[in-house]
C-alpha cells in the first residue's frame, strides 16, 4: 500500500469518526497525516502540526495493524510503533482505520 492510498483511506474513514475533541498525527516514513477530531466532522490534512497523540511508524506497519496481521502490543514492544501523548487516543486509532 502506498502513502497516497493509505492517506485516501484515512480520509474516507474519518468521515465516520466521532468528535473526540482531540487530534492525532501519523508521522510516517513517507509523510504526515494529521487527523483533527475536534469538530463535528473530522478533518484530515498532511500538515505537520502539534497533536494530542503522535504515532511514529510506517505505512506498511499501519497497514499490517489495520488488517490484523500485526498485534498492536507486539508492534510497540518491538519498536515498530512509537506513541507520544494520549495513549488512550492511540488505542482508538485501530477502530478508526478499520
Amino acid at each position: 500500500m502506498t502513502f497516497q492510498e493509505f492517506n485516501d483511506g484515512v480520509k474516507k474513514a474519518a468521515a465516520n469518526a466521532p468528535n473526540l475533541g482531540k487530534s492525532i498525527k501519523l508521522q510516517l516514513d513517507e509523510g504526515v497525516i494529521f487527523i483533527d477530531m475536534t469538530e463535528a466532522e473530522a478533518k484530515v490534512t498532511n500538515e505537520d502540526k502539534d497533536a494530542d497523540t503522535v504515532v511514529i511508524t510506517s505505512v506498511d506497519v499501519l497497514d499490517q495493524l489495520r488488517t490484523g496481521k500485526l498485534n498492536p502490543m507486539m508492534a510497540m514492544m518491538s519498536g515498530k510503533v512509537k506513541i507520544k501523548g494520549d495513549m488512550g487516543l492511540a488505542m482508538k486509532l485501530q477502530s478508526l482505520l478499520s
